[in-house]
């Protein structure tokens, strides 16, 4: 089997792509910005459109639609997107790190993610349940 997961990114075809994605949802939760010291803190709250179970979009196709302002994560911004979770594959591979043992590449398992504790499952909300996201600042690095 080709492991073109450990090939440089700007290899990859968009199939290829696409499968780095390893289904946590880190990056589809909201983060507010610390206005003295520009942090950002990740708070509980998900997009709406995140299956927060599954840790894929429900509607990945047409997600700009619902929500303008999603970022189409690319291999000509990836290295420059700071907030991406430290664990993200694309963040990984575009600094030509290897993926972690629990991705679904290296492990076959789906659920691996999950079950690492490395996903938004169990532990976020949607942002239509939020309010104030202020509320929902969690300590968990990202």
């Amino acid at each position: 089997m080709e492991r073109f997961w450990e090939k440089p990114i700007e290899s990859l075809d968009r199939a290829q792509w696409e499968a780095l994605c390893d289904g946590c949802g880190k990056c589809c939760i909201h983060k507010l910005e610390d206005e003295e010291t520009g942090e950002l803190v990740p708070t509980n709250v998900a997009c709406r459109l995140l299956d927060r179970r599954s840790g894929q979009c429900s509607n990945y196709r047409h997600r700009r639609a619902f929500v303008s302002e999603c970022v189409r994560l690319t291999m000509g911004n990836v290295r420059s997107i700071d907030w991406l979770p430290t664990t993200c594959a694309y963040r990984l591979r575009a600094a030509n790190e290897p993926l972690p043992d629990w991705h679904y590449l290296i492990c076959g398992d789906r659920e691996a993610v999950h079950r690492a504790g490395q996903s938004v499952r169990g532990w976020t909300i949607s942002e239509d349940d939020a309010g104030d996201f202020e509320n929902h600042i969690v300590d968990r690095e990202l």
